[in-house]
């Protein structure tokens, strides 16, 4: 019998329910001293993705105070040339003094913007911030600590991936730990999916995904604040920080429910695939957005046939642009390469193993790195920014 057609969803994540709610949307919903709390909906894609609505002591529409807007922004290098490139970000010590002005971004295009955040451990933010046009994906490299968002609060620590969608209010506490905090920030034009061949018509993540529902962390406790005072939220929006001061917190929800809210994902929580011979990069999809895919290396059996070549084969990028973040271990296909790093190997060039790592690799059955990779479908350009870790000599890096 053939099965009725359902229509594929765009799901990234599972029902969620914190605190009080009503009986249903849309109808009244009452405080203690009579008056209605205030319903917001947070929907994606107009209201034909995923939403939550959440519930308010005070209206969210209340402002207290427009500030001047700030900028905010970095730009392209224009004339950088078509190289394979090496980003030495390992040795970079503090990069800034607070989350949002200690961002260097380093790549960009229209679908993405890649960069760092090197901060002091026991920062905490002073203020709250949203992001208007990005989800933003905060892999946490060294550090640990809380994020509190109108959604509630989600511990987060080392090896993290962090998913906040656009127009959430956050700020991160991070704890008095080690020497400093250190964060790959990736922001994203497009929503932040689970990859859809690893979910079921319904959205639910299959048997044989690499992850599962229950390594995922949603909010797990609602702080509601009703004190009265001078909140400042910080926007980002067309390369400015918009000024938004309110005399009431952004957390100050009594409930919320839906499929739209942050969370995070831890990457040893990644059940790696292998094979008899050499996996392709897909089988570590982590995530999907419209314009490139996030992948997760970790600590994996090497290729097991008789005659496997573990180290990867020679690759050219018809129409894709790939981004290593090396976050642990030894790569055994790179040379001077450390942990912190970045490579950028574009579309239109060959890229593969160092001269000597190929037969080195064969007899190795294993392998304990991690790093994090961003496949662009569309040209990723170096920032100014970047142009501070250039590693000149990696280009001819291949040359016996």
């Amino acid at each position: 019998m053939k099965l009725p057609s359902l229509p594929v969803t765009t799901k990234a994540m599972f029902y969620t329910r914190l605190g009080e709610l009503p009986p249903k949307r849309h109808i009244q919903f009452r405080q203690p001293d009579g008056s209605l709390y205030a319903e917001e909906l947070v929907s994606s894609r107009g209201f034909s993705g995923v939403y939550s609505n959440l519930y308010h002591v005070y209206p969210p529409t209340r402002v207290k105070q427009v500030g001047k807007p700030q900028p905010f922004g970095t730009k392209i290098k224009e004339d950088y040339p078509l190289l394979q490139t090496h980003l030495k970000t390992a040795g970079e010590g503090l990069t800034g003094h607070d989350y949002l002005h200690g961002r260097r971004m380093l790549m960009k295009n229209s679908d993405v913007a890649i960069g760092i955040c090197n901060i002091p451990a026991g920062s905490r933010m002073p203020f709250f911030y949203k992001n208007a046009e990005a989800d933003e994906v905060i892999y946490i490299h060294d550090g640990s600590g809380r994020l509190y968002s109108q959604f509630g609060v989600i511990d987060v620590r080392k090896g993290d991936y962090v998913v906040i969608p656009r127009t959430t209010i956050y700020r991160f506490d991070f704890d008095n730990e080690g020497d400093m905090v250190r964060l790959l920030v990736i922001e994203a034009a497009n929503p932040i999916e689970t990859p859809q061949r690893y979910r079921n018509e319904l959205g639910q993540l299959l048997e044989h995904s690499p992850f599962a529902e229950r390594d995922i962390r949603p909010p797990h406790e609602l702080i509601t604040e009703t004190e009265k005072g001078d909140y400042l939220v910080k926007i980002k929006k067309g390369n400015y920080l918009h000024q938004y001061h309110y005399e009431h917190s952004p957390m100050d929800l009594v409930g919320w429910d839906g499929y739209l809210y942050p969370f995070a994902f831890s990457i040893y929580d990644f059940e790696p695939i292998t094979g008899r011979i050499h996996q392709p990069p897909p089988v570590h999809q982590t995530f999907h957005s419209d314009g490139f895919v996030i992948c997760s290396f970790v600590p994996r059996l090497f290729d097991y046939h008789p005659q496997a070549i573990p180290a990867p084969y020679n690759h050219s990028n018809i129409d894709s642009d790939e981004v290593l973040f090396y976050a642990e271990g030894n790569f055994m296909s790179r040379k001077g390469i450390d942990r912190g790093s970045f490579t950028l190997h574009p579309g239109g060039l060959p890229h593969g193993p160092h001269p000597g790592t190929v037969e080195k690799s064969i007899g190795k059955k294993e392998t304990n790195e991690y790093a994090v990779m961003v496949d662009t479908f569309r040209p990723l350009y170096l920032t100014e920014e970047a142009m501070a870790y250039v590693d000149e000599n990696y280009p001819m890096s291949w040359t016996e």
